[in-house]
């Protein structure tokens, strides 16, 4: 069974480019376009990664992943934060990475790769 990501990002042009990235690359992929969202389809879904905007209607990218992190059955989901915001490094330190936009894709598949594995 392929692994799944899941974009979080409130520009649907984001969410549309990094879907297809990683359907590309065989992943499976899901995503919310706000926090609210956000958790429903996690629960639904249940990804292996997640990549996460920080700023977004309805819900702070970085309370976002406190509220889902908190809960067992999330408390490891790896997070990759991707955001046009300045020190971004700082706004969720568990992050396996962080990367700013306008980003690379392969940057993007690499770090993806390095923490999940290949589809």
């Amino acid at each position: 069974m392929p692994k799944k990501i899941m974009v979080v990002d409130d520009d649907p042009v984001i969410v549309e480019y990094l879907v297809s990235i990683f359907q590309d690359r065989g992943y499976e992929t899901c995503s919310a376009e706000g926090g609210e969202s956000a958790m429903e389809v996690l629960e639904r879904e249940r990804p292996d990664l997640l990549t996460l905007d920080l700023e977004m209607p309805e819900e702070w990218g970085p309370r976002f992943y406190r509220k889902f992190s908190q809960r067992p059955e999330f408390k490891d989901l790896p997070v990759v934060v991707i955001s046009g915001l300045s020190g971004i490094h700082l706004a969720i330190r568990k992050a396996v990475a962080t990367v700013n936009k306008p980003f690379n894709p392969e940057q993007v598949i690499e770090i993806v790769e390095n923490t999940i594995g290949t589809p």
